[in-house]
């Protein structure tokens, strides 16, 4: 039964791994060409998909910090309403 969890877990990381690896636009990855990426995937399962994870997939980028909804403004602070005045 433990065998059957390990290769299903093996199976489905390395179909997630792969299809991250490919949907991977070329000019973002790091380290190797794509192609490289890919094959080390299915050569080696579980190395591969960790090493695409630590070395070759670009960081994702930090959210913007100074992003903060548009807080109503009154009359005298619009630009649009006073331009109607």
């Amino acid at each position: 039964m433990l065998r059957i969890v390990f290769a299903a877990f093996v199976l489905g990381f390395t179909i997630y791994t792969l299809t991250d690896c490919v949907q991977t636009p070329e000019d973002r990855v790091k380290g190797l060409p794509k192609i490289a990426w890919v094959i080390i995937i299915l050569l080696f399962p579980l190395a591969g998909g960790g090493a695409w994870f630590l070395a070759g997939r670009p960081s994702r980028p930090s959210p913007i910090q100074d992003r903060r909804p548009n807080r109503p403004r009154g009359p005298d602070d619009d630009p649009d309403f006073l331009r109607g005045l």
